[in-house]
């Protein structure tokens, strides 16, 4: 056998249980918990409290707070409002099971996916309410969608009129959220 490899050998046999020692340490399981039932605050329709923690659905946009849109009875809503009130009505009736995947910010959010039990069938969280109409893909700055399953979810709400859809006047979120970006960039 060659020296180099030999040599290569050696620092393999050495290097890897090392490296397998390193992930063990730093890869945990992933919190699972059951979206509490009592003691939440809906701060959006994407978004909750519990026990000082805040906590977001990944990938969800919901209706921003205190823009309108004309309901089926012609009378001017709260978007943001109509947002919390599907998802609290979701919470309380299928009960999630989530699953935190990520934690970012001061003071830090858990971005969350959940799975909620609607009669025989686990569904997500996130895909419910979009294609109920309530909830929208979240998108970056660019306007892309961040889970390409939602938007797909999206756009089929978006042509069935459902939920929200219906208003012809809907105040998409994303649409909002990126014009405000743009505003705030120095030109």
């Amino acid at each position: 056998m060659r020296a180099a490899a030999r040599l290569a050998l050696i620092v393999a046999s050495t290097a890897l249980p090392l490296l397998a020692s390193a992930q063990t340490q730093t890869v945990s399981a992933l919190p699972v918990f059951n979206f509490p039932q009592s003691g939440v605050t809906f701060q959006t329709g994407d978004t909750w409290s519990a026990n000082g923690q805040t906590f977001r659905l990944y990938g969800v946009q919901s209706c921003i707070r205190g823009t309108f849109f004309t309901n089926s009875a012609k009378v001017r809503t709260d978007c943001g409002e109509a947002s919390v009130a599907y998802l609290a009505a979701i919470v309380r009736d299928a009960k999630p099971r989530c699953t935190a995947i990520a934690r970012a910010g001061a003071p830090p959010v858990i971005f969350s996916v959940c799975a909620v039990h609607i009669g025989r069938n686990t569904l997500d969280l996130g895909t419910v309410l979009i294609t109920q109409g309530f909830a929208f893909a979240a998108t970056d700055a660019a306007g892309k969608a961040t889970k390409f399953e939602y938007a797909v979810a999206e756009r089929e709400a978006s042509k069935a009129k459902r939920g929200l859809w219906a208003a012809a006047d809907l105040p998409h979120p994303s649409k909002i959220l990126i014009e405000a970006a743009r505003g705030a960039r120095p030109r």
